[in-house]
């Protein structure tokens, strides 16, 4: 059954990873790398800024920065742990797929990190940001999706890593916010 699993996972990810064309590697790396979200991360900070007070605003950033690392340390975990390798690691794929990177990156996939951080950070700002502007979830989850897709289309993973990335950004997307609401109605009453 498992096997059989991660045989589907291999075909699909060929097979999307095989859409790709020269034409479209610029836009997808492009994309996929992190930091030329610098300018809309600073964009969701502002938005954020505007909704709350100095001190709320504080206590979200921080409540942020932890919802990052932990979703980069539980992936991290889960990549060590299972060690499934990369595609362009993985003999009888490597030789079949599209590396639109001049490198592979790490050793192991499962699972995305560019899927788990994206992910949290669009259920968390989307749903700390839904009273005033309630259609920014419908902008953050197609910019997640096609952030993960980025990853299977580059060539450095499987569907089923970027999906299980996504499934996990959202829960912890959910969770830190709900978190965040608890310490901001915590420290409004003190």
């Amino acid at each position: 059954m498992l096997e059989q699993l991660i045989q589907y996972d291999k075909d699909l990810f060929l097979f999307l990873n095989g859409l790709g064309s020269p034409t479209w590697d610029g836009f997808w790396m492009f994309y996929t790398t992190k930091f030329n979200w610098i300018p809309f991360y600073a964009l969701l900070v502002y938005l954020m800024y505007r909704k709350l007070n100095t001190k709320m605003f504080v206590l979200t950033l921080i409540v942020i920065v932890l919802m990052v690392s932990f979703t980069d340390q539980v992936t991290n975990l889960f990549k060590y742990g299972f060690k499934r390798l990369r595609p362009c690691h993985e003999d009888g794929v490597a030789d079949a797929m599209r590396l639109v990177k001049s490198w592979c990156g790490g050793r192991y996939s499962y699972f995305s990190g560019h899927a788990s951080n994206s992910m949290a950070v669009a259920v968390f700002v989307g749903l700390m940001l839904r009273s005033k502007y309630k259609y920014m979830i419908f902008i953050l989850l197609p910019w997640s999706f096609l952030m993960a897709y980025s990853r299977v289309y580059i060539g450095v993973h499987y569907p089923l890593d970027v999906f299980s990335g996504m499934i996990f950004g959202a829960l912890s997307g959910f969770g830190f916010y709900k978190l965040d609401k608890y310490l901001q109605k915590r420290f409004t009453l003190q």
